[in-house]
């Protein structure tokens, strides 16, 4: 099989000016955000299927819980604060960067995500069912029990990931690499099947791709009675 390193994802493009907007809990009035910055705000809970973003910063914001299906995001930076629980379910992200964002137990299922960075979040127990990665990144992230099944990911790369337990059933992996990553218990290894990985990182995934190919491990200390 002939091996093609992943194209890295391209950057946000945002203006050198942002507008600061503080948005007021309970009353977004349009739902189409462009050239703002956002900092601090507390929009936990928020509802809207509508939501737009584009050319923003999103600083320290809190948008857990909220439920934002269909969501667009396209050329935004976010630094820090939390989206846990959020529902970005069939979302569309383009040209995305999220660095130190809590995203434990966040629905991206459906979505599709291109030209997207991912660096130092936590996105444990994170759905990312059904959706398409394209040029998307994972850099330092904790990624423990987050469910890939029937994902497809194309030039995806994964560095210094926590993906101990993730699910993998029936996920496809084209043009991706993984480095320096935990994948302890991962559920459905077979599913990693064209993923380029180092050396060193596939003897010490030994035990994981063993059962993927279906070795059976032999303790030789144990007692065969």
């Amino acid at each position: 099989m002939s091996w093609k390193a992943p194209i890295a994802p391209a950057a946000a493009d945002l203006p050198n000016e942002l507008t600061p907007f503080d948005v007021v809990p309970g009353d977004f009035g349009s739902a189409e955000f462009q050239e703002l910055y956002l900092s601090g705000n507390d929009l936990s809970g928020m509802e809207r299927a509508d939501l737009q973003m584009a050319e923003c910063r999103i600083e320290n914001v809190d948008l857990s819980a909220s439920v934002l299906p269909g969501a667009s995001l396209k050329d935004v930076v976010v630094l820090g604060g939390t989206w846990a629980n959020a529902d970005l379910s069939n979302a569309n992200l383009l040209r995305v960067e999220m660095r130190g964002v809590r995203l434990t137990g966040v629905t991206l299922s459906g979505a599709k995500i291109s030209d997207v960075s991912f660096i130092d979040c936590r996105m444990d127990l994170a759905a990312i069912r059904f959706s398409e990665l394209e040029h998307v990144r994972f850099d330092d992230c904790l990624l423990q029990e987050a469910d890939l099944y029937e994902t497809t990911l194309f030039s995806t790369v994964f560095t210094t990931c926590d993906l101990s337990k993730v699910s993998l059933a029936k996920a496809t992996f084209q043009r991706c690499e993984m480095r320096d990553c935990n994948l302890d218990g991962a559920g459905d290894p077979e599913g990693l099947r064209g993923v380029g990985m180092p050396w060193p990182d596939i003897i010490r995934s030994a035990g994981t791709l063993a059962t993927a190919a279906g070795v059976i491990i032999i303790n030789d200390d144990e007692d065969d009675g």
